[in-house]
């Protein structure tokens, strides 16, 4: 089976009222970054991954989620 990252980012980014460029600020990284993980253009790193979930306020796996997909 083939897994695709599924993430509630973008909905948690809207709860606490932050842009994309505002997540990346917090994150250290490039607004088109935030955009490319919320469309899942890109998976990110694990140290990624756990500096979104801090800026968030939320565990990592609460951001992030395996979804498996038939083959």
């Amino acid at each position: 089976m083939a897994e695709l990252l599924h993430t509630t980012m973008k909905v948690e980014r809207a709860r606490r009222d932050l842009t994309q460029a505002e997540l990346a600020d917090l994150a250290g990284v490039t607004r088109k970054s935030i955009n490319a993980i919320e469309t899942g253009h890109m998976v990110p790193s694990i140290i990624l991954a756990l500096k979104l979930a801090h800026a968030l306020g939320v565990k990592v796996e609460d951001l992030f989620a395996l979804d498996s997909m038939p083959d």
